[in-house]
């Protein structure tokens, strides 16, 4: 409720109105949230409201959801959020270098790793998780266009989630169960990328 009624007056006069609305609807529920997930997952981090308007044509002030992460390598991790659209649970690579992306394609040139990624997408799909990420509209340069794992290689990031809405147990402590429920089946991507993409401190892709 707090978010769609941000969307319709997305102002900082709006926002200082219903600040204490954040704190505790909002903020407070995320935070006690990130807590009961560290003992399992790790240190959460939760994202500030503001938006950063630099580089951006819009100049709305203020995020129109409110996401926490906990990281497990660099630009790769857990994720949920809660928005007008209600909550979403998320994992995976949600940025990349150009290291970690020659690392990614290095991968998939190999038939066995290439192999166990394409099982676990399957098996995350049967349970019903949509696999998303940044991808490229045609194939990358150098690839042939009878590679056998030529859809995998269009991706330049790669994550999985689950939209829920606005259940009857969003607002109860069920959503612990729920998230970290999510968390748990994401484990194998996130396993996966740690092996193959992430790039170890102090290295390059060209080692």
């Amino acid at each position: 409720d707090f978010y769609e009624d941000l969307e319709r007056d997305n102002s900082r006069d709006w926002w200082l109105a219903h600040r204490d609305r954040y704190d505790t609807a909002v903020r407070a529920p995320m935070a006690a949230l990130a807590a009961a997930l560290e003992p399992e997952f790790g240190t959460a981090k939760l994202f500030r409201p503001h938006r950063n308007l630099r580089f951006s044509a819009d100049k709305t002030p203020y995020k129109t959801h409110q996401g926490l992460v906990v990281a497990t390598a660099t630009r790769m991790g857990w994720y949920v959020q809660v928005s007008a659209d209600g909550l979403m649970t998320s994992a995976g690579w949600y940025a990349s270098s150009p290291d970690q992306l020659a690392r990614y394609r290095r991968a998939l040139d190999d038939e066995a790793p290439a192999e166990a990624l394409e099982t676990i997408l399957d098996d995350l799909r049967a349970q019903e998780y949509a696999v998303g990420g940044g991808r490229l509209k045609t194939r990358p340069r150098g690839v042939p266009p009878e590679h056998p794992f030529l859809e995998l290689l269009r991706h330049r990031t790669l994550t999985v989630r689950r939209e829920y809405g606005e259940p009857e147990w969003l607002p109860t402590p069920e959503v612990l169960d729920r998230v970290a429920a999510d968390w748990r089946a994401y484990q194998p991507l996130i396993e996966w990328l740690a092996e193959h993409v992430e790039v170890p401190a102090g290295t390059s892709a060209a080692q």
